[in-house]
């Protein structure tokens, strides 16, 4: 079973990717610094939120796991 706080960073390093990509993207859309980082703070709140979620629920099926 994986520990919460693997769990967390995982979630971490993987938002971190996120938000670089997202905030890349919006610049590249919008031409805006500011509204690029708005979106990509929004998305990485959503997202880091959700995986977490995510990861916790899955940490407590058994479906698929050989003891």
């Amino acid at each position: 079973m994986e520990t919460r706080k693997r769990s967390i960073i995982k979630a971490v390093i993987w938002n971190l990717i996120g938000f670089f990509s997202m905030a890349l993207i919006g610049w590249l859309v919008t031409g805006s610094t500011v509204l690029g980082g708005g979106i990509a703070v929004a998305n990485t709140i959503v997202g880091l939120s959700c995986y977490i979620i995510y990861e916790r629920i899955w940490c407590r099926i058994q479906w698929g796991r050989h003891v």
